[in-house]
């Protein structure tokens, strides 16, 4: 009992109040997200849209979240974290009813357009937030919480949405709205600003929008990352676009699916803690490159599957790898996030996820039709190794540019900001 306690303060102890409410709210947000995780099943068997229809919708939802976490880094950085974040929350709750109640392709369309524009513009801020507010030391873990959190949401969710979806679609809709304005009152009433005032003497060119992105622009060795993570989700989101939909193909009903797929979330729940301790210490280009690994042998498996047990087992396996892969990211971004643009970096690689939220669905649905099932399935286990073996090669350069910035303590100057001038470690 004594060590469990140790092991619980060790976890969770000596982490800000509004680190917890930051908590909360995600974890509310998630209890509601019931649409994504069965937009697939809702626009085929609800709409009676083809598999490639579906597909463009659930991508032009990553379109409008490309757009969102653009406008959400910038809006995080120059108008504040806690503005971006209430907008973000209650447009996106206003434009999930409205998808709701749409009915024709181009309505269904539109809605899915602007709610992931809304959506995805809180997560720059969320994640500029949480670093604002979490010490260095104790990133890790708190990553690791909020990423529990996220994950024991979407296993409710999960189980919930599939018992909902029998009652009513609307419904899903709906419930989902309002924890997204729950969510948006607990920041509201309990979250303060968190973005630090500039001084009088900081230069114009620091809040320069042109001189902030010409630096991501030209930091190679960010943008590099954020390629891999883009072929590493495009792996991912497979499973809320073609696995319901190739689940559906062997009889499966949508209620299978989501007790399949909140096997994601309870393992997460039950492993997430104990992963920080794990992996401490360890190179973090490896465990990336295991994670992707891993991941790519999950998705593979389901060109096997046939039945549920088996495409429980395929959600085990990657579920590993996702477990590996999320807290390693979330520590490297803040390493390799300048200060002063930390919700503009955090919306690049937010970007990566948009990018992949449109195009993974709309592949995925081409290649399925024209390739066949197998070949997607075998074609996201090759995409895990490649992705593998460029973090082993990566690896070593994000190491050294997240080392010289713990050692200078400070941000990348703009390249606006002495003309002609490089970025420093652009080039390594």
């Amino acid at each position: 009992m004594r060590t469990m306690r140790s092991w619980f303060r060790d976890t969770t102890g000596g982490l800000p109040t509004t680190f917890w409410y930051l908590w909360s709210g995600t974890l509310i947000n998630r209890l509601g997200s019931f649409v994504l995780v069965f937009l697939a099943i809702y626009l085929t068997q609800e709409r009676g849209f083809s598999a490639s229809q579906a597909g463009l919708v659930i991508g032009l939802w990553g379109v409008g979240g490309a757009f969102g976490t653009t406008a959400g880094g910038t809006l995080a950085d120059r108008w504040g974290r806690r503005p971006t974040l209430l907008t973000a929350h209650v447009g996106a709750a206003a434009m999930m009813l409205a998808l709701g109640f749409a009915r024709d392709l181009w309505a269904v369309a539109l809605g899915a357009l602007l709610l992931g524009m809304f959506a995805e513009a809180a997560r720059p801020a969320f994640g500029a937030m949480m670093i604002d507010v979490v010490p260095a030391k104790d990133r890790l873990r708190a990553f690791s919480l909020n990423y529990w959190a996220i994950n024991l949401g979407f296993a409710c969710a999960a189980v919930l949405a599939g018992l909902a979806a029998q009652a009513d679609y609307l419904l899903l809709f709906v419930v989902d709205a309002g924890t997204m304005l729950i969510t948006a009152l607990i920041i509201f009433s309990r979250v303060p600003e968190t973005r630090q005032a500039r001084s009088v003497t900081t230069t114009a060119t620091t809040a320069a929008p042109r001189g902030a992105l010409r630096t991501i622009l030209t930091d190679r060795v960010y943008l590099g990352f954020v390629a891999l993570n883009l072929f590493a989700a495009l792996v991912f989101l497979q499973h809320i676009s073609m696995l319901p939909i190739a689940m559906g193909d062997d009889g499966l009903s949508p209620a299978t699916y989501g007790s399949v797929i909140a096997l994601n979330g309870i393992l997460i729940v039950v492993g997430q803690l104990f992963v920080p301790r794990l992996i401490r210490g360890r190179s973090r280009s490896h465990v990336l490159a295991l994670a992707s690994v891993v991941m790519g042998v999950g998705f593979g498996l389901t060109a096997f599957a046939g039945t549920a047990w088996f495409y429980g087992l395929t959600v085990l396996i990657w579920t590993v790898g996702e477990m590996l892969n999320s807290p390693s990211n979330s520590t490297l971004i803040a390493e390799l996030s300048p200060a002063e643009l930390r919700g503009r970096y955090q919306g690049v690689f937010s970007l990566s996820w948009q990018i992949a939220g449109a195009s993974a669905p709309i592949l995925g649905g081409l290649v399925r039709e024209h390739i066949g099932n197998d070949a997607l399935w075998f074609g996201c286990a090759a995409l895990g190794v490649v992705t593998a073996v460029a973090h082993l090669v990566s690896g070593p350069a994000r190491e050294r540019r997240a080392a010289a910035l713990r050692r200078s303590g400070e941000a990348l100057t703009p390249v606006t900001a002495t003309r002609g001038s490089q970025p420093a470690e652009a080039a390594v």
